[in-house]
Protein backbone atom coordinates (compact mmCIF):
# COMPACT_ATOMS: atom_id res chain seq x y z
CA UNK A 1 0.00 0.00 0.00
CA UNK A 2 1.40 3.32 -1.06
CA UNK A 3 1.31 6.57 1.25
CA UNK A 4 1.78 9.45 0.37
CA UNK A 5 3.40 12.04 3.28
CA UNK A 6 3.99 15.71 3.35
CA UNK A 7 7.30 16.15 5.76
CA UNK A 8 8.39 18.96 6.78
CA UNK A 9 11.94 19.49 7.70
CA UNK A 10 12.73 23.00 8.70
CA UNK A 11 11.88 25.60 5.98
CA UNK A 12 11.85 21.93 3.76
CA UNK A 13 8.68 20.71 2.59
CA UNK A 14 9.27 17.25 1.16
CA UNK A 15 6.81 14.51 -0.24
CA UNK A 16 7.31 11.33 0.17
CA UNK A 17 6.38 8.54 -0.95
CA UNK A 18 6.70 5.34 0.57
CA UNK A 19 5.52 1.64 0.80
CA UNK A 20 4.12 -0.38 3.60
CA UNK A 21 3.72 -4.04 3.43
CA UNK A 22 0.88 -6.06 5.54
CA UNK A 23 2.62 -8.21 7.91
CA UNK A 24 2.06 -10.41 10.46
CA UNK A 25 3.80 -10.77 13.97
CA UNK A 26 6.49 -13.22 12.50
CA UNK A 27 7.65 -10.38 10.30
CA UNK A 28 9.59 -9.61 13.27
CA UNK A 29 13.64 -11.53 13.07
CA UNK A 30 14.96 -10.44 16.76
CA UNK A 31 13.37 -12.46 19.49
CA UNK A 32 13.49 -9.93 22.10
CA UNK A 33 11.40 -7.87 19.65
CA UNK A 34 8.88 -10.84 19.18
CA UNK A 35 8.81 -10.45 22.75
CA UNK A 36 8.02 -6.80 22.99
CA UNK A 37 5.67 -7.18 20.16
CA UNK A 38 3.90 -10.39 21.81
CA UNK A 39 3.34 -8.63 25.30
CA UNK A 40 1.30 -5.92 22.98
CA UNK A 41 -0.42 -7.96 21.26
CA UNK A 42 -1.36 -9.54 24.34
CA UNK A 43 -2.95 -6.33 25.40
CA UNK A 44 -4.47 -5.65 22.13
CA UNK A 45 -6.47 -8.48 21.93
CA UNK A 46 -8.85 -8.17 24.77
CA UNK A 47 -10.89 -5.74 23.06
CA UNK A 48 -8.90 -4.97 19.53
CA UNK A 49 -7.79 -1.50 20.84
CA UNK A 50 -4.78 0.06 21.30
CA UNK A 51 -2.84 -0.13 24.74
CA UNK A 52 -2.53 2.33 27.09
CA UNK A 53 1.53 2.86 27.95
CA UNK A 54 0.72 2.15 32.02
CA UNK A 55 -0.19 -1.21 30.87
CA UNK A 56 3.07 -2.15 28.76
CA UNK A 57 5.08 -4.43 31.61
CA UNK A 58 7.17 -6.90 29.13
CA UNK A 59 8.95 -9.70 31.09
CA UNK A 60 13.11 -8.56 31.14
CA UNK A 61 11.86 -4.66 30.60
CA UNK A 62 15.15 -3.71 32.09
CA UNK A 63 17.32 -5.86 30.23
CA UNK A 64 16.08 -4.14 27.24
CA UNK A 65 16.32 -0.37 28.30
CA UNK A 66 19.00 0.71 26.32
CA UNK A 67 17.67 -0.37 23.23
CA UNK A 68 14.13 0.84 23.57
CA UNK A 69 13.35 5.09 23.30
CA UNK A 70 10.23 6.09 24.46
CA UNK A 71 8.38 8.94 22.58
CA UNK A 72 5.44 11.28 23.60
CA UNK A 73 3.02 12.49 20.45
CA UNK A 74 2.16 15.79 19.83
CA UNK A 75 -1.12 15.33 17.72
CA UNK A 76 -1.59 19.51 18.16
CA UNK A 77 -0.11 19.95 14.56
CA UNK A 78 -0.90 18.47 10.97
CA UNK A 79 1.70 16.25 11.36
CA UNK A 80 2.39 14.84 14.58
CA UNK A 81 5.86 15.97 16.28
CA UNK A 82 7.54 13.15 18.66
CA UNK A 83 9.20 14.18 21.26
CA UNK A 84 12.41 11.69 22.92
CA UNK A 85 11.71 11.08 26.58
CA UNK A 86 14.57 8.37 27.02
CA UNK A 87 18.36 9.29 27.47
CA UNK A 88 21.62 7.56 27.51
CA UNK A 89 20.10 4.59 25.42
CA UNK A 90 22.58 2.42 23.52
CA UNK A 91 21.21 3.73 20.23
CA UNK A 92 22.46 7.43 21.17
CA UNK A 93 25.94 6.62 20.41
CA UNK A 94 24.76 5.55 17.13
CA UNK A 95 23.53 9.34 16.36
CA UNK A 96 26.43 10.89 18.62
CA UNK A 97 24.64 12.30 21.38
CA UNK A 98 21.58 11.97 23.68
CA UNK A 99 18.32 13.77 22.79
CA UNK A 100 15.93 13.57 25.41
CA UNK A 101 12.89 16.43 25.28
CA UNK A 102 13.82 16.94 21.76
CA UNK A 103 11.88 16.92 18.19
CA UNK A 104 12.60 13.23 17.11
CA UNK A 105 12.81 15.08 13.64
CA UNK A 106 15.57 17.97 14.54
CA UNK A 107 17.18 15.53 16.83
CA UNK A 108 17.78 12.89 13.68
CA UNK A 109 18.37 15.75 11.46
CA UNK A 110 17.11 16.73 7.63
CA UNK A 111 19.41 14.00 5.34
CA UNK A 112 17.91 11.16 7.68
CA UNK A 113 14.38 12.71 8.23
CA UNK A 114 12.99 11.49 4.63
CA UNK A 115 13.79 8.02 5.74
CA UNK A 116 12.63 7.70 9.26
CA UNK A 117 9.93 10.00 9.89
CA UNK A 118 7.02 8.40 7.53
CA UNK A 119 7.91 5.18 9.34
CA UNK A 120 6.88 6.97 12.52
CA UNK A 121 3.94 8.91 11.33
CA UNK A 122 2.62 5.61 9.89
CA UNK A 123 2.43 3.80 13.39
CA UNK A 124 0.92 6.74 14.61
CA UNK A 125 -1.76 7.30 12.01
CA UNK A 126 -2.46 3.28 11.78
CA UNK A 127 -2.52 3.29 15.33
CA UNK A 128 -0.61 -0.25 15.15
CA UNK A 129 3.06 -1.92 15.12
CA UNK A 130 5.22 -1.20 12.38
CA UNK A 131 8.34 -3.05 11.37
CA UNK A 132 11.08 -1.51 9.44
CA UNK A 133 14.80 -3.20 7.93
CA UNK A 134 17.29 -0.66 6.74
CA UNK A 135 21.04 -1.84 5.65
CA UNK A 136 23.76 0.95 7.07
CA UNK A 137 27.20 1.30 7.01
CA UNK A 138 29.92 1.86 9.68
CA UNK A 139 32.88 4.19 10.02
CA UNK A 140 34.56 1.10 8.44
CA UNK A 141 32.37 0.56 5.91
CA UNK A 142 30.80 -2.72 7.12
CA UNK A 143 26.79 -3.23 6.47
CA UNK A 144 24.62 -3.50 9.38
CA UNK A 145 21.34 -4.38 9.19
CA UNK A 146 18.80 -1.97 11.56
CA UNK A 147 15.47 -3.15 12.64
CA UNK A 148 13.32 -1.19 14.26
CA UNK A 149 9.91 -1.61 15.96
CA UNK A 150 7.52 0.98 16.82
CA UNK A 151 4.64 0.07 19.17
CA UNK A 152 1.79 2.50 19.63
CA UNK A 153 -0.28 3.32 22.88
CA UNK A 154 -3.08 5.81 23.08
CA UNK A 155 -4.93 7.68 25.63
CA UNK A 156 -8.55 9.33 25.22
CA UNK A 157 -8.44 6.98 21.83
CA UNK A 158 -5.83 9.06 20.08
CA UNK A 159 -1.98 7.73 19.95
CA UNK A 160 0.03 9.76 22.36
CA UNK A 161 2.87 7.62 22.91
CA UNK A 162 5.82 5.31 21.42
CA UNK A 163 7.70 3.05 22.13
CA UNK A 164 10.74 2.08 19.73
CA UNK A 165 12.82 -1.52 19.91
CA UNK A 166 16.26 -0.27 17.65
CA UNK A 167 18.47 -3.65 17.21
CA UNK A 168 21.20 -3.75 15.00
CA UNK A 169 23.05 -6.66 13.55
CA UNK A 170 26.14 -7.53 11.27
CA UNK A 171 26.67 -10.45 9.59
CA UNK A 172 30.76 -10.42 9.92
CA UNK A 173 30.42 -9.89 13.44
CA UNK A 174 31.76 -6.60 15.18
CA UNK A 175 31.00 -3.49 14.23
CA UNK A 176 31.47 0.03 15.15
CA UNK A 177 27.87 1.40 16.65
CA UNK A 178 29.49 4.72 17.54
CA UNK A 179 27.80 7.59 14.88
CA UNK A 180 26.86 4.83 12.96
CA UNK A 181 23.81 6.72 11.25
CA UNK A 182 26.43 9.92 11.02
CA UNK A 183 29.61 8.44 10.38
CA UNK A 184 29.92 8.66 6.49
CA UNK A 185 28.06 10.05 3.39
CA UNK A 186 25.95 6.69 2.67
CA UNK A 187 22.66 7.12 3.30
CA UNK A 188 20.56 4.23 4.71
CA UNK A 189 19.25 1.72 2.19
CA UNK A 190 15.51 0.01 3.27
CA UNK A 191 15.11 -3.19 2.99
CA UNK A 192 11.54 -3.20 4.19
CA UNK A 193 9.00 -1.34 5.53
CA UNK A 194 5.58 -3.23 6.93
CA UNK A 195 2.56 -2.61 8.58
CA UNK A 196 1.48 -5.13 11.19
CA UNK A 197 -2.23 -5.58 10.40
CA UNK A 198 -2.75 -9.09 10.15
CA UNK A 199 -2.89 -12.01 12.95
CA UNK A 200 -3.22 -9.61 15.86
CA UNK A 201 -3.13 -11.82 18.51
CA UNK A 202 -0.70 -14.06 20.73
CA UNK A 203 -1.21 -17.84 21.30
CA UNK A 204 1.56 -18.85 23.85
CA UNK A 205 3.62 -21.80 22.23
CA UNK A 206 3.02 -25.48 23.63
CA UNK A 207 -0.64 -24.49 24.15
CA UNK A 208 -3.88 -26.05 23.21
CA UNK A 209 -6.22 -22.89 22.22
CA UNK A 210 -9.72 -23.40 23.33
CA UNK A 211 -12.85 -25.00 21.29
CA UNK A 212 -9.58 -27.07 19.63
CA UNK A 213 -10.61 -30.95 19.15
CA UNK A 214 -8.62 -32.95 20.53
CA UNK A 215 -8.90 -37.49 19.40
CA UNK A 216 -7.17 -39.68 21.53
CA UNK A 217 -6.00 -42.63 19.16
CA UNK A 218 -7.41 -46.33 19.82
CA UNK A 219 -5.40 -47.89 22.23
CA UNK A 220 -6.07 -51.73 23.14
CA UNK A 221 -9.08 -51.93 25.46
CA UNK A 222 -9.72 -48.42 25.14
CA UNK A 223 -12.70 -46.84 23.55
CA UNK A 224 -12.03 -43.74 21.34
CA UNK A 225 -13.08 -40.72 23.00
CA UNK A 226 -13.47 -37.24 20.95
CA UNK A 227 -12.69 -34.12 23.72
CA UNK A 228 -13.48 -30.30 23.16
CA UNK A 229 -11.34 -27.89 25.62
CA UNK A 230 -13.18 -25.03 26.27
Amino acid sequence: MDHARVLCVGNIVLEIALDFASAAPSVVKSIRQRDLLNTWLRLYARGQTVPAIWEYQPARLEEELSDLIYYTVDISAPTPRLIIQSEGTRISRAYGHTGKGVLLDDYIGPRLAPFVMPIYHECVARGLPVYSVADVDDIYGRVVAYERLLLPFQTDGKVCHVIASLKTFCEDGGFEIKNLMRGNDALPRPKLRAVIDRDLFHRAPGRIAAADVVEFADQPGVTAEIVELN
